[in-house]
């Protein structure tokens, strides 16, 4: 099993613990729904940070790169619901990254996600990306890890939507994106201190910025919102 489709929309950002009950009712029973209506969009899935912070990592499968400057997508970015409008602006320090689907290689919806956000250093983006696939082969037949997925951020040409200015600030995006998916936490940090260490991304060629872990909170296809 991989990801279904060659593309993916990949977010992280902080909620408050005073509006997060009603984030999340609206993020289930509406946003999902809207996003997963839309053709192209084939899953969507949540996880919250796995120490219980304020954080959110949200994922969007879809059928190809194509799908992020859609007409129906982009409409629906520029005429948000009454509820969105009231949601949107509580989204803080928003990384939203739109994605070509690298390599995939095994499960993706586990009960613990491992994201690393990073990019190649200067003339290591090949051997990077080799590397990464390898492990990825590797890593998902261990204990406890059933999935690695390497993503690369390719911005779609259109305009800032109207979500985006309701939010108040310009979106950040991460560059490469490596998400693993496992069922065992010990395992996932075993992994984040050893091969996708700080030290050891840097002796592979990359440049890491961010490395987090988070639990499974939701996930859905369209036929489960219909």
């Amino acid at each position: 099993m991989s990801m279904l489709g060659k593309a993916a929309l990949a977010m992280w950002w902080d909620v408050s613990d005073d509006v997060r009950p009603e984030w999340e009712h609206w993020h289930a029973h509406e946003h999902v729904p809207e996003r997963l209506s839309i053709a192209g969009f084939l899953r969507a899935t949540r996880w919250t940070h796995v120490s219980g912070g304020e954080g959110f990592f949200v994922m969007y499968e879809l059928q190809d790169h194509a799908v992020l400057a859609s007409a129906p997508y982009v409409a629906r970015l520029n005429a948000p619901t009454p509820w969105s409008t009231k949601m949107m602006p509580l989204h803080r320090n928003m990384v939203r990254t739109q994605c070509q689907v690298v390599h995939s290689h095994g499960g993706v919806t586990a009960r613990h996600a491992l994201t690393v956000r990073c990019s190649p250093a200067e003339g290591q983006a090949e051997a990077l990306q080799g590397q990464l696939a390898a492990l990825a082969e590797s890593v998902s037949q261990r204990p406890g890890i059933v999935g690695l997925h390497v993503l690369r951020h390719e911005a779609p040409a259109m305009a800032a939507t109207t979500e985006q200015k309701i939010r108040g600030n310009a979106d950040r995006a991460a560059d490469w994106i490596i998400v693993v998916s496992g069922y065992d936490l010990d395992a996932m940090r075993k992994l984040e201190g050893e091969e996708l260490s700080e030290a050891s991304l840097r002796a592979s060629g990359a440049l890491p910025e961010s490395c987090q872990l988070f639990s499974l909170a939701y996930t859905a296809i369209p036929p489960d919102v219909r």
